[in-house]
């Protein structure tokens, strides 16, 4: 039985001499046939076990860098967190560089400066644009494993991405906002943080493809360039609502969605459908008040634990897979379907709609 542990240790985990061990190993018989499966058992346990004491007292520092809202990076440290004590017996210890807007030089002077100082790994929300490509390459070759979150950069040298499939996600938002609008007529409003995130490129792409299919007589207004940041998302919805007074809709690619609601009551008009992404504190409260139809959800804890996961087998304390990472599911969130954990659903009335 061919095996790389010592016999000692094999008696330990059998509860057997190690006399008994050593002659179902050699095969020198004399011992009943549930002595040798004890032994056997014992062998696969070992091997099953025996990530864990790769992993037992591995620290694995890891760099999380991102451009998105506070709301967004909020929940994305939360999440990271909250899974933490699921990765022992391994440490996973954790270095947060957050910003909200800004050019790709500030990011990439972040990558490089990681790269120079080491790191086990780095969880990347960032721009799709050379620069940072580049950047990303420069860990890469430093030995820094990198896996891109929410939304990729799959010319990079990046391990892996882990988030949803954005394509179908805004397939799946324009298939809602076509159910609940039906025939009546008016225009959609789309908005995005910025153009060369390829998360909300891909959206977008989704969305419109399938609105086009579904509904192609259906106008579409876009709004962009808003970082998803509330003091600028309001001046440019609010623009788009008085030159075009059909506007009664929203698809909401990144973020900003108190703001867009704001300019919406700045002009008198309701909202006839609304659908976001992300169940952050804005939109979780907005869910619950009514002012978001449905809210396009994922599990960033799984997302984190995938992120951690990758990394560490990166670097062999986890077996090798070679199994593709699967896009995280798309869970279309009502105030009353919330996840475990989130406020109850309120008692009454109900969220924009069909009819609504």
């Amino acid at each position: 039985m061919g095996h790389p542990y010592p016999i000692r240790e094999i008696a330990r985990q059998a509860g057997l001499s190690e006399a008994t061990v050593d002659r179902v190993l050699n095969g020198r018989g004399g011992v009943r046939e549930s002595t040798a499966r004890s032994v056997q058992q014992a062998v696969t346990d070992l091997d099953r076990q025996r990530t864990q004491v790769r992993l037992t007292g591995r620290t694995f520092m890891t760099d999380v860098v991102m451009q998105t809202p506070e709301r967004f990076s909020t929940a994305v440290r939360a999440a990271l967190e909250a899974e933490l004590p699921s990765l022992h017996p391994a440490v996973v210890r954790c270095r947060f560089h957050f910003r909200e807007t800004g050019g790709p030089d500030e990011l990439v002077e972040t990558l490089d400066r990681t790269a120079r100082r080491g790191s086990q790994g780095v969880i990347l929300k960032a721009p799709d644009v050379p620069e940072v490509t580049a950047a990303v390459g420069r860990l890469v070759a430093a030995g820094v494993p990198v896996v891109t979150l929410v939304t990729d950069l799959p010319s990079s040298g990046r391990l892996a991405y882990v988030g949803i499939d954005n394509r179908a996600a805004g397939a799946t938002a324009a298939y809602l906002l076509g159910q609940w609008l039906g025939g009546r007529p008016g225009t959609v409003l789309t908005t995005i943080s910025r153009g060369f995130f390829r998360g909300e490129e891909e959206r977008e792409m989704g969305f419109r493809a399938v609105m086009r299919t579904l509904r192609p007589a259906r106008r579409l207004v876009e709004v962009t360039d808003s970082d998803g940041l509330d003091a600028t998302q309001f001046d440019l919805v609010l623009a788009a609502l008085r030159q075009d007074p059909e506007i009664g809709a929203v698809y909401s690619m990144g973020g900003g969605n108190v703001a867009t609601l704001d300019a919406f009551d700045a002009v008198g008009r309701p909202c006839e459908v609304f659908v976001a992404h992300d169940l952050d504190h804005d939109n979780a409260r907005l869910l619950r008040a009514g002012r978001l139809s449905a809210v396009l959800h994922h599990d960033l804890r799984q997302d984190m634990r995938d992120a951690c996961r990758l990394i560490m087998r990166a670097h062999g304390a986890l077996p090798p897979d070679s199994a593709p990472v699967l896009p995280s599911a798309i869970q279309v969130v009502t105030p009353y379907n919330m996840p475990p954990g989130s406020p109850p659903a309120p008692p009454q009335g109900r969220p924009n709609g069909p009819g609504s």
